[in-house]
């Protein structure tokens, strides 16, 4: 166990936290236990999977402008698995590579396998006579939260 799910006070994901800081919130009172390893206590505490903040805090942004790109977040959209053959992914490739000004935005990006991005190298899919088995696009929330 090394992270624990902070849901908002209406049940919506916002993030993880280490143990150690869900224990914190829990002692300052701003969040509650609402999923625990059962028969497994920290102190007077259950061992939190998730808790519930008390209040509800107002987040605008991730329902405007969606989540900002990370390669942690890619991978999770991606489901760790190659965007050109299926395999486990294990880097970033980037359709337009970066040495031709491709960004690191989230319908330039792809989970890719080493073999894969190795072939591709400094080309783009189509002049390596690679196709894509998936559409980049921005992630939904829970896609980047839950992983």
């Amino acid at each position: 166990m090394d992270a624990v799910l902070v849901l908002n006070a209406d049940l919506g994901p916002l993030h993880r936290v280490p143990v150690q800081h869900a224990i914190r919130m829990l002692c300052r009172r701003v969040a509650v236990v609402h999923e625990a390893v059962p028969d497994r206590l920290l102190g007077v505490y259950p061992l939190p999977t998730v808790v519930r903040l008390v209040r509800y805090v107002v987040t605008r942004w991730r329902f405007t402008a969606g989540p900002g790109w990370s390669r942690r977040g890619l991978m999770g959209r991606d489901n760790h698995t190659c965007g050109y053959c299926g395999r486990p992914a294990s880097t970033v490739d980037h359709i337009l590579p970066r040495s031709r000004g491709g960004p690191n935005t989230w319908r330039n990006t792809v989970a890719a396998c080493g073999p894969c991005n190795q072939r591709k190298g400094d080309r783009t899919p189509e002049e390596a006579g690679m196709r894509l088995r998936v559409v980049p696009r921005p992630p939904v929330w829970a896609q980047v939260t839950w992983r």
